[in-house]
């Protein structure tokens, strides 16, 4: 009787996986197919909530990266019925989310084929982000299954290139017989100075990760731009980062300039003041960030 319910239950599992890779579960299928024994395979679910009232941006990017890993999964040579996929709407099974009191989306857990989850089947969201790839090492630690991640082609990025450099190309062109902007000091300070600032705000940490632009509480609301720990971010907290250090070197870059420029000294000096302002506001909004992701960090200045 056991192996025989068990066969009619992956039998099931597989005729839903063989037409879309991520199976939508509502309570009477997650009741019947994930909670009730007897299961000899485990279920890697994602709780969302991606009806357009719900206004959860950060549910459909990670619904699209789980599209991906269920999908690299499905059409693997290695696919097998030890593991499955599936999803839980918030509007289509509100009573699971109740059952398990959870309370954000989007979530992910999974559902081992032996004994109840642990802490460790929780998957840990704001640290790892919701790349397919990070979500594919969790589930080869839960399950020993090993996925290759397989984007479908993107050619919107070399596409971009390609017209960048022929926009570029067709400059150089129209002003072949006067390159001097090509060595010009400032244009190739301007350059730097932005990908340094690109490359110190933290976008590389966002392409790996794969981080939500920000954080909505489902219960209240209120949408959080700053993640309260060290060990991961926003995209949004990027953005503010490039923002605060951009006006901070400004204020700098007056601060050099009032001090070197030939301007009379009434203009030097609105400059310098300027200067001394945007450093000394940014840096302390900079100051209060770095106190409130480590935390017991002693130092203050102005509105820290």
């Amino acid at each position: 009787m056991f192996n025989r319910r068990a066969f009619e239950k992956v039998t099931q599992m597989m005729e839903w996986a063989s037409k879309r890779s991520v199976i939508r579960m509502n309570g009477d299928k997650f009741r019947r197919f994930v909670k009730a024994p007897p299961r000899n395979y485990s279920v890697v679910i994602m709780f969302t909530a991606l009806q357009p009232q719900r206004q959860c941006g950060v549910c459909r990017q990670a619904d699209e990266e789980f599209q991906v890993l269920a999908n690299s999964w499905r059409y693997s040579s290695a696919f097998t019925n030890r593991v499955f996929f599936a999803s839980v709407d918030f509007d289509e099974g509100s009573d699971v989310f109740q059952m398990l009191n959870m309370n954000s989306a989007p979530t992910f857990l999974h559902f081992p084929s032996k004994g109840k989850p642990r802490r460790s089947d929780t998957y840990e969201l704001q640290v790892r982000g919701f790349a397919a790839e990070q979500l594919a090492r969790w589930v080869a630690d839960r399950t020993d299954v090993q996925i290759r991640v397989i984007r479908p082609p993107n050619y919107a990025g070399p596409l971009l290139l390609g017209f960048l450099l022929a926009v570029i190309g067709g400059l150089a062109y129209l002003r072949r017989h006067n390159l001097e902007f090509l060595f010009n000091r400032n244009v190739w300070a301007f350059s730097a100075l932005c990908f340094v600032l690109i490359m110190t705000s933290g976008q590389m940490w966002n392409h790996i990760r794969g981080p939500p632009y920000a954080h909505k509480n489902p219960s209240t609301g209120q949408v959080s731009y700053i993640h309260g720990s060290s060990q991961a971010q926003f995209v949004a907290e990027t953005h503010i980062i490039l923002l605060f250090n951009a006006a901070v070197t400004m204020g700098i870059v007056l601060l050099c300039e009032a001090a070197t420029s030939d301007m009379d000294i009434g203009k030097r000096k609105i400059m310098c003041i300027a200067g001394i302002g945007l450093v000394m506001l940014f840096f302390s909004w900079l100051l209060s960030i770095f106190r409130a992701k480590y935390h017991g960090y002693p130092y203050s200045f102005l509105m820290s």
